[in-house]
């Protein structure tokens, strides 16, 4: 049988050809000796096919807690004892966070809220936010705000969000044991209109949510078969009073053999660090990860737990020599 990083370089790094889900599981059960080498594939794969810069983006709760979802990973539903409660951040705020986040050198600021899906009052909020943010700052506005309708997708692009977020969060044979409130199917119809739009289309999940390894390849090729412009890579933090609360983080060397696999499953598409590579990767996983496929950066704190300083990001770019994307470049 070929070896499998032999077979990728072939399909992936000549040809810009994504793994199918076999290879990718190959990648995934790859042992720990073969592991820089995935990473050194990865990191070419991305070089040639996305560049050498690195998108850093931004993002701020405009309705945090109180979500009527009942997601076993996330501690802003209302139906869990987890300590995060119902608030709605004001206008002024969501401002002065867009400018904070433009300060970093931050192309990207996403405006997230903790839903079913929007209803009046929030759909009016973002209206009034997305136009106070572009009267005071250049920075492109994307959203993440639960399921849609065709009408509210129709809005979006009007007010001028240029990229959307709605994350699969896990394998399609696996959503089941985390969500039981609606379906993977609902995400995805959601994910399709957006993509129909016009919208860029943001969309991943999270590992180590008790998924298997085959489920992980299964999810990086249904990710593939959507080809989102950007897929966010979040590692399980475990909060208290969640379903998960007591589940053990990823290992440091799955996390990035994930990291290689699913650059290699998708050698077009942006990677975006995401929530929980802090406590699943420290800072020298964080650099290995950049130097493996990963091309996209979260910075500063997520919505109910705290991330890496933003200073301390930009650093390690300007370090490894990874040029951050110009705003000017997505525009």
């Amino acid at each position: 049988m070929r070896d499998v990083l032999d077979h990728a370089h072939d399909r992936v790094l000549d040809h810009g050809t994504g793994l199918d889900e076999a290879g990718v599981l190959a990648v995934l059960r790859l042992p720990d000796d073969r592991l820089p080498a995935a990473l050194q594939l990865a990191h070419e794969v991305r070089m040639r096919w996305c560049g050498p810069e690195v998108e850093v983006e931004g993002i701020v709760s405009l309705k945090t807690g109180g979500c009527p979802e009942d997601c076993h990973f996330c501690s802003q539903s209302g139906l869990f004892s987890s300590p995060v409660r119902s608030v709605w951040l004001d206008i002024p705020s969501l401002v002065a966070a867009a400018e904070q986040t433009a300060a970093t050198g931050a192309t990207e600021f996403c405006i997230v809220a903790a839903v079913r899906g929007p209803d009046d009052k929030l759909m009016a909020q973002l209206r009034e936010g997305v136009a106070a943010i572009r009267e005071a700052v250049d920075i492109q506005v994307a959203a993440s705000l639960g399921m849609l309708t065709q009408a509210q997708v129709d809005e979006l692009v009007a007010i001028g969000v240029h990229r959307y977020n709605h994350n699969l969060e896990t394998a399609r044979s696996y959503f089941p044991q985390v969500v039981t409130t609606h379906t993977w199917q609902e995400r995805w119809d959601t994910l399709s209109m957006v993509r129909a739009s016009g919208m860029e289309v943001c969309c991943g999940g999270i590992l180590g949510l008790g998924e298997s390894p085959a489920q992980r390849a299964e999810f990086a090729c249904q990710l593939a078969a959507l080809d989102p412009h950007e897929v966010p890579l979040n590692f399980l933090n475990p909060r208290p009073g969640t379903p998960l609360g007591d589940r053990a983080p990823v290992p440091a060397r799955d996390a990035l053999r994930a990291i290689a696999a699913y650059r290699l499953a998708l050698p077009r598409t942006i990677l975006r660090y995401a929530g929980g590579r802090e406590i699943t990767l420290g800072d020298l996983g964080t650099r290995d990860g950049l130097l493996g496929g990963v091309n996209a950066v979260i910075v500063g704190n997520y919505l109910t737990t705290l991330g890496r300083p933003a200073a301390d990001d930009l650093a390690l770019l300007d370090e490894l020599q990874l040029p951050v994307k110009a705003l000017s470049a997505t525009l």
